[in-house]
């Protein structure tokens, strides 16, 4: 990279807070944001961040998942450990790597994405490659996610991402478009927020409900989350250097 990129980047808010705060990635920073804007995920759900490294986004969904949620991190290249994520390497292209890790971690309640392709500088070449990281990562939602589930996926602005997006929205009760503060003025990505999986393998049990004259199970909402501690910014969690 050359040296305006290198003082670009230094000047970047998020990358200096991400820096600060024991992130990965100024990548967290987008998903705190749709999260924050879409309530994607709870406390105690089971979330599958694929493309996860260097994992920004899997720091940030083991918070709001909590002691009682799981995380599971999947990226082909592998990533060094984060405390509570279970790691996954493998190509999610193939066949039997899906099925492997959809009989340990299905049905998910959330499937993130945000694979990119690497930039040739060709953009119609990049949207196209973006897109098929998309859909990779749809075909892994529909096999991961139970019935009412979740599901974040990046892509490319360009000629396809209508169609791309309706494939999204036959397959889920809502799907929105998003773009958040975080990503650079200069990015074409596009975040496509999609919630109510029509689908879905059979839920996980349920733990039954408290006892007469304790409390009640918790609402649906924003209010169903633990709380964060005085911004939208989950707590600081460890990374590597």
């Amino acid at each position: 990279m050359g040296r305006a990129w290198v003082k670009s980047r230094r000047r970047d808010p998020y990358y200096r807070r991400a820096k600060a705060e024991g992130y990965r990635s100024r990548a967290a920073f987008k998903l705190i944001q749709i999260d924050g804007r879409f309530d994607l995920i709870y406390e105690r759900d089971v979330v599958v961040d694929l493309g996860a490294a260097p994992g920004g986004w899997s720091q940030v969904a083991k918070v709001l998942v909590g002691d009682e949620g799981r995380v599971v991190a999947v990226d082909r290249a592998g990533m060094q450990p984060i405390a509570g994520v279970d790691l996954w390497k493998g190509d999610l292209t193939d066949p039997a790597f899906l099925e492997t890790l959809a009989a340990e971690v299905a049905p998910a309640d959330v499937v993130i994405s945000d694979m990119a392709p690497r930039l040739s500088g060709n953009k119609t070449l990049d949207h196209e490659r973006s897109l098929g990281l998309a859909r990779a990562a749809l075909t892994a939602a529909e096999r991961l996610l139970r019935p009412g589930g979740n599901f974040l996926c990046k892509a490319f602005q360009g000629e396809h991402l209508d169609d791309f997006r309706r494939a999204v929205q036959a397959r889920f009760r809502t799907c929105r478009g998003h773009s958040p503060e975080a990503s650079r003025k200069e990015s074409r990505e596009f975040y496509l927020v999609a919630k109510g999986f029509r689908g879905g393998l059979t839920p996980r049990p349920r733990a039954p409900g408290p006892a007469a004259g304790t409390a009640p199970p918790r609402p649906a909402g924003r209010a169903a989350r633990g709380p964060r501690p005085g911004s939208a910014t989950p707590p600081r969690t460890s990374a590597s250097t």
